[in-house]
C-alpha cells in the first residue's frame, strides 16, 4: 500500500503561528470587553447628561407657564442638533417644523401621555437620538425633546478602530516574539542536527559542546554518546572488514600459487578435471580480486589514503592505462582543449579507468569508447561506453554502492565492489560519477574530476 506523507508547517512557523493566534484571541477578547464597557457607560453617560438636561428645560417651561400661561420653546438653550416639543392643551409647538412631535418615538409619546416620564434611543432620517419626554399635569403640558448621539457613536468608532489596531499590532509583536522565541529555543536543535549532518558526511569525530541549561546539556549528552556508540561500532566494522582482508591474504596467495601450477600441468590432468580446474581458477582470481578490492576500501573508509595530486601527460596516460589492462584497441577521444598537463591523482585515475574498462568488459560487452571532455574551466569529464544493455533508471545510483549489482549483471562475473571504487575516487577528487543511456543503445558511464587546471 502506498503512503504518502503529509507536508506539515516547519516547528517554528508553527511555533510564531501559535503565539501570534494566542495574541490574536487574547487581544480580540480584551478588544470586545473593552469596547462593550466603553459603549455601556458613553451611552449610558449620555443618557444620563440627556435626561438632566430635559428635566433643566422642562422645569424652566413649567415654571414659565405657572406665570405667563404662555410659553416660546424658541427662548429654550437646546444643543445643536437636536430638537424639542412641547405640547400645551393638546397642541404642538415644535422648535423647528422640520422636527414634528411625529418625529419621537410612538411609544415614548404614548407613555409621556398617560402621565410617565419616559425615555428611548432612536433613529429619525438616519441619525441616532435619546429622546427624553416629562409629563406636566400642573400645567396641563408635555415637554419632549431629543439630544443627538453622533458624537457619542463617532467615538464608539474611534475605539474599536483603535482597539483592532492594536489587536493586529499586539498579534504582530507576539508573531516577532514566537519567531525570536522559537529560534532561540531551536538553536540547540540546529547545532544537534549541524552535527548529524558532519557526522552522516564522514565526520565521525564530531561532538556537540556543553549546554548551559540542564535539560540541553542532557540532549548534548545522549547525542555525544550516541555519536561514540556509533563511532566505536563503524570503526570495529572498519577494523573487522581490514582484518578480515588481510587474514584472507596469505591463504588466497598459496590458493593462487596451487592452481597456478595445476594450471601450468594441465595438459596431464583429463577433460573433466580440466574443466573443474578452470573453475577453480576463475574463482580464485575472482577472490583475490575482491579481497583486493575490500583492502582498498578499508584503507579508504580508514582515511588512510590521502588524495596526491602530480602532473601527468593525460593525452599519454590514458592510453597507456588502456593498454596494460588489455583495452588498447579501445577507440580514445580527448578533447583538444583539454591541456597537455594536468594534475591529478594518477594512482586513483587509474583505478577509475580501469575499473570502468574492466566493468564494460564483464557487464556490458565490452568497452567501445573512451573519450575526455571539458566540464568547467577547472574540471574534466572522463566517459566510458559500452555496447550491453544498459542500466535501468531505478538501478543507476544503487549500482555505485557496495556489492551492488544491476539486474543484467547478477549471473555474470564479479565482486560489485569496482562501480563503488569509482565512486570513492571520484569524490576524492571532488567530482561524482554516474551513468546514462548511451545514443545507439548501451551504458555511458561518466565521472568527474576536479581542480585539474
Amino acid at each position: 500500500m502506498n503512503t504518502t506523507r503529509r507536508r506539515t508547517l516547519r516547528l517554528r512557523t508553527r511555533v510564531t503561528l501559535f503565539f501570534s493566534l494566542t495574541a490574536l484571541v487574547a487581544s480580540i477578547g480584551l478588544a470586545v470587553v473593552t469596547y462593550a464597557v466603553s459603549r455601556s457607560f458613553l451611552i449610558d453617560q449620555r443618557q444620563q447628561t440627556a435626561q438632566t438636561q430635559a428635566f433643566a428645560n422642562a422645569k424652566t417651561v413649567r415654571d414659565q407657564l405657572l406665570i405667563d400661561q404662555k410659553f416660546d420653546v424658541l427662548d429654550l438653550r437646546t444643543e445643536s442638533g437636536g430638537f424639542p416639543v412641547l405640547v400645551l392643551d393638546g397642541e404642538q409647538f415644535p422648535l423647528n417644523a422640520s422636527y414634528p412631535l411625529e418625529a419621537f418615538p410612538l411609544e415614548l409619546r404614548t407613555a409621556v401621555s398617560q402621565g410617565e416620564t419616559a425615555q428611548q434611543r432612536f433613529e429619525y432620517l438616519g441619525d441616532p437620538y435619546v429622546a427624553v419626554g416629562v409629563n406636566m399635569p400642573s400645567v396641563n403640558a408635555q415637554y419632549l425633546e431629543a439630544f443627538p448621539m453622533q458624537s457619542t457613536q463617532r467615538t464608539l468608532r474611534a475605539i474599536s478602530t483603535a482597539l483592532l489596531i492594536g489587536s493586529l499590532v499586539t498579534m504582530l509583536l507576539a508573531g516577532v516574539l514566537g519567531w525570536w522565541a522559537s529560534r532561540r529555543l531551536l538553536r540547540p536543535i540546529s547545532r544537534v542536527s549541524a552535527a548529524a549532518g558532519e557526522i552522516a558526511a564522514g565526520g565521525l569525530d564530531t561532538r556537540m559542546p556543553p549546554e548551559d541549561d540542564p535539560d540541553l546539556d542532557r540532549l548534548a549528552r545522549s547525542f555525544n554518546g550516541m555519536a561514540d556508540a556509533v563511532q566505536t561500532r563503524l570503526e570495529r566494522e572498519a577494523r573487522f572488514a581490514s582484518d578480515v582482508s588481510h587474514e584472507l591474504r596469505s591463504p588466497i596467495t598459496a590458493l593462487t600459487a596451487a592452481v597456478e601450477v595445476l594450471d601450468g600441468r594441465r595438459d596431464d590432468l583429463p577433460d573433466r578435471t580440466q574443466q573443474a580446474l578452470d573453475v577453480v581458477v576463475s574463482q580464485v582470481r575472482r577472490f583475490d580480486h575482491m579481497v583486493m578490492d575490500l583492502l582498498e576500501l578499508s584503507r579508504i573508509d580508514a582515511g588512510s589514503t590521502e588524495l596526491h595530486r602530480e602532473e601527468v601527460e593525460i593525452r599519454e596516460l590514458i592510453p597507456r592505462i588502456a593498454q596494460r589492462y588489455g583495452f588498447g584497441e579501445v577507440p580514445i577521444d580527448i578533447d583538444a582543449d583539454i591541456a597537455t598537463v594536468v594534475r591529478l591523482d594518477k594512482l586513483r585515475f587509474e583505478r577509475i579507468l580501469a575499473n570502468l574498462l574492466e566493468n564494460a568488459r564483464e557487464h556490458g560487452g565490452g568497452p567501445v569508447r573512451v573519450s575526455l571532455q571539458l566540464a568547467g574551466t577547472t574540471a574534466m569529464e572522463l566517459s566510458v561506453d559500452d555496447a550491453g544493455p544498459g542500466v535501468a533508471r531505478g538501478e543507476r545510483s544503487r549500482i555505485f554502492e557496495r556489492f551492488a549489482r544491476g539486474s543484467a549483471a547478477r549471473h555474470r562475473v564479479g565482486t560489485g565492489l569496482g562501480l563503488a571504487l569509482v565512486a570513492e575516487h571520484a569524490h576524492a577528487h571532488g567530482g561524482e560519477a554516474w551513468v546514462e543511456d548511451r545514443p545507439g543503445g548501451g551504458a555511458r558511464f561518466k565521472v568527474t574530476l576536479t581542480e585539474v587546471a
